[in-house]
């Protein structure tokens, strides 16, 4: 462990809280963190950090030693708040001088500070360890004397500076009132060493610990070395995105001539000029050229998509083969690959629920395992014959392991042992790992996942409900046959009630009749229709259930109705008046893959349901083409009752998640148990989602859904083998099979259980 400064350098950003949104302005502090040597470490230091009043969320990187923390917009930024709430959880904090740029993206690979602290420790350790294995069984050289003190010596050494980071870890605790696992591996080492000491000064004889002593240090310091590489190696989906966006631009000057600048140095409304080949270094609108942009680092979509004037361009994606000049529109971190980065690393400093349970114990596992330490020591020291009878009986059914004949020594290396096979590092990190790999494969696939709730909630779906238009369907509806029974007025009248309106369907109306009519009194009755005074006439275009509540007499264009109706259209009525002028059906297309997705989730054990305004026979015709059982469809239910929808097959025992993308779904996506949001949808809906899908397209729900089950599996794994290894190592180590030397390999190999099982999560694939 290395002890570093704190950096804190409030700077004025504009940062988004959630992904898809700029809230306002907002401060971001930035601190290094000293004295984490583990992942429950972060864990706390996150805690500690979130606690602070006036803190919108709050991260920690235990590889670069690392916090970022968002203060609620327009609010007061106490620095100092921050440096207590440290100190007072028991880690060192002190303020630095230089401040970092944060639009430099190489700035965040800071992996190697922990590995080289580590690794420090690790050659410590081992030019200590190793001769003292050698002295004692290759070379039988443990009873001799001048050997004996050599071990003191070596042994000393690897402990006063091997075991620095363990002992001051547990005295930074200690202070603040709290333990962790640095006190249980500070304590087992001590036991042994200070034993042998004892035992060397007094000449007591017998067999001394100081190999061993020193062993235990070296080989937690491998465990932690090793999970330092492997925590590296799990965040390297966050640090590719980190390193997308280029350091330096080619900026256009007000006289034509283009220069090398700084990313940092851009502003909104600066000219950029993008070549051939070139990774596009900030958000901006192109205004000059043609070309394909590679967009897959972000959405996961492997075909480019073309760019032409007007179309958006952002940073980290890849020109490919044409000239562009791009005025560039965002900075900092209101581009979307840095409202992409927060969103990630938000998803891995997040708690799970289930992570409470591994909490709950981990609060009161160092006391519990000290007095059951205490209890062996006292067991193994005052009851000898007991102990070894208890020992010799279990040892019939288990394995044989030879105890020190000493009753004082067995109680002090028995309890060493116990102290440190019980270190809970691998229950502190049975859910942290599995969301972290879990948010990082997600990233790579173009889905955001909001934090590790949201992952536990997507992982417990039973039901997916989908809104149909934009969703399910394209989203751009056309007008595919018109039934007129108004004469020449009918399509002049019907745009020009439509024209004023952005919904699709009026949209794909106004374009019948160029022609623009006077009208008097308009107005939009939501999830109904448009109305107006045409003349002398109340003119009304909408729903034909609103014109039928209205007293308009539909019988004369019901095979028209029927007709369309069964292929999916939606059927719009014009009416002057109580009489029936024309009718519309307006088509909206299924997406492509929308029935293999409907497949793929059915595959999964999940109950499908489409949720519409459309009347019934319409929405039939559109869940039969896209593979929805006509029971499980909800048709005719305006926006402000999708909600309601939501809440009644929760209601049945459902967990529903709710895939939308217009502002009229952000109450339903609020209220589903999972929100899952497309890219396009409006910000309001990303807002309220709990997932968003960076590709618009929804063969990502599948995947989304299938990964979230992938990445719950892996906590459940990993929490039963913490609690597996832990119940099952403690009582074998306090009856005496287990020495402290392979109690610290062990807890080392737990660690490396819980992470490799987590990091299976980057190669998921969706089957």
């Amino acid at each position: 462990m290395c002890i570093r400064a704190m950096r804190l350098m409030p700077t004025q950003q504009t940062l988004p809280s959630k992904p898809g949104l700029s809230p306002g302005p907002a401060v971001r502090t930035e601190l290094e963190i000293g004295g984490m040597t583990c992942g429950n470490c972060a864990r706390h230091v996150t805690e500690a950090l979130q606690g602070v009043a006036g803190v919108r969320a709050a991260t920690v990187d235990l590889a670069s030693a690392k916090a970022t923390v968002r203060w609620e917009p327009n609010g007061p930024a106490d620095v100092q708040a921050l440096v207590q709430a440290v100190v007072a959880a028991g880690y060192e904090a002190r303020p630095a001088a230089e401040p970092e740029d944060h639009d430099d993206p190489h700035h965040h690979d800071h992996g190697g500070k922990m590995l080289a602290g580590w690794q420090l420790n690790l050659w410590i350790g081992v030019l200590g360890t190793v001769p003292l294995m050698l002295g004692e069984w290759v070379l039988g050289l443990g009873t001799t004397p001048w050997f004996r003190w050599f071990s003191f010596v070596v042994a000393g050494i690897v402990q006063i500076f091997g075991g620095a980071p363990f002992y001051r870890g547990a005295w930074n605790q200690l202070k603040v009132g709290s333990s962790n696992m640095d006190a249980l591996v500070a304590l087992g080492s001590t036991t042994a060493f200070g034993y042998s000491t004892w035992a060397l000064l007094s000449g007591a004889g017998g067999h001394l610990y100081f190999m061993e002593a020193a062993a235990i240090i070296t080989l937690i310091s491998v465990g932690h070395w090793v999970e330092s590489r492997v925590s590296v190696r799990a965040s390297s989906a966050l640090r590719k995105l980190l390193n997308l966006a280029p350091a330096l631009a080619r900026r256009r000057n007000p006289d034509g001539s283009e220069s090398e600048t700084p990313v940092s140095g851009l502003v909104p409304g600066d000219i950029v000029v993008l070549r051939p080949g070139d990774r596009v270094p900030i958000d901006g609108v192109v205004v000059e050229g043609a070309s394909a942009v590679d967009e897959s680092m972000l959405t996961g979509e492997s075909s480019p998509a073309d760019k032409t004037v007007g179309s958006p361009v952002y940073g980290g994606t890849v020109n490919f083969d044409g000239r562009l000049v791009m005025r560039v529109t965002a900075t900092g971190d209101e581009t979307a690959l840095a409202h992409i980065i927060a969103a990630v690393q938000r998803a891995q400093a997040s708690r799970a629920n289930i992570q409470r349970l591994g909490d709950r114990v981990s609060s009161v596992f160092v006391p519990i395992v000290v007095a059951i330490a205490l209890a062996s020591a006292l067991w193994w020291g005052l009851a000898p014959h007991s102990a070894g009878q208890v020992h010799g009986w279990l040892g019939k059914f288990l394995w044989h392991s030879p105890v020190p004949a000493s009753a004082l020594t067995a109680a002090f290396i028995i309890a060493s042992a116990v102290l440190i096979v019980a270190c809970p590092c691998a229950m502190g990190l049975a859910t942290p790992a599995a969301i972290m790999a879990g948010s990082n494969a997600a990233a790579q696939r173009g889905i955001l996942v909001r934090d590790g709730v949201a992952m536990e909630k997507a992982g417990l779906v039973t039901a997916v409900l989908f809104d149909k238009t934009g969703t399910l369907t394209v989203g751009k509806p056309t007008v595919a046959r018109v039934w007129q029974n108004g004469g020449d007025s009918t399509l002049p009248l019907a745009a020009s009630l439509a024209r004023r309106s952005a919904h699709p369907i009026s949209r794909a109306i106004a374009g019948s009749s160029p022609v623009e009519l006077d009208l008097a009194g308009w107005q939009e009755i939501r999830g109904a229709g448009v109305q107006a005074v045409a003349g002398q006439a109340v003119a009304r275009l909408g729903s034909l259930k609103w014109l039928r509540e209205s007293g308009v007499d539909l019988s004369q264009a019901k095979m028209f109705s029927e007709e369309w109706s069964a292929q999916g259209a939606t059927i719009v009525g014009l009416a002057a008046d109580l009489s029936l002028i024309g009718l519309f059906a307006v088509r909206d297309a299924v997406k492509p893959g929308a029935r293999q997705v409907i497949e793929t989730l059915r595959g999964q054990g999940l109950k499908i349901f489409m949720v519409t305004g459309d009347n019934a026979a319409t929405a039939a015709g559109i869940a039969r083409e896209a593979g929805i059982e006509a029971a499980n469809v909800l048709a005719e239910v305006r926006p402000e009752a999708k909600a309601e929808v939501v809440k009644r097959l929760q209601g049945q025992g459902e967990r529903v998640a709710f895939v939308g993308d217009g502002i009229n779904d952000a109450p339903a996506l609020e209220q589903a148990d999972l929100g899952i949001a497309v890219s396009r949808a409006s910000d309001i809906a990303r807002e309220a989602a709990d997932i968003i899908l960076l590709n618009s397209e929804i063969e990502a729900v599948p995947e989304s859904l299938g990964l979230a089950r992938a990445t719950l599996r892996t906590i459940k794994q990993n929490l039963f083998w913490a609690f597996f290894y832990n119940a099952l190592g403690v009582p074998l180590a306090a009856l005496g099979f287990m020495s402290p030397i392979l109690c610290a390999a062990a807890m080392g190999f737990s660690d490396l259980v819980v992470i490799g099982n987590a990091l299976r999560l980057r190669r998921w694939r969706l089957k």
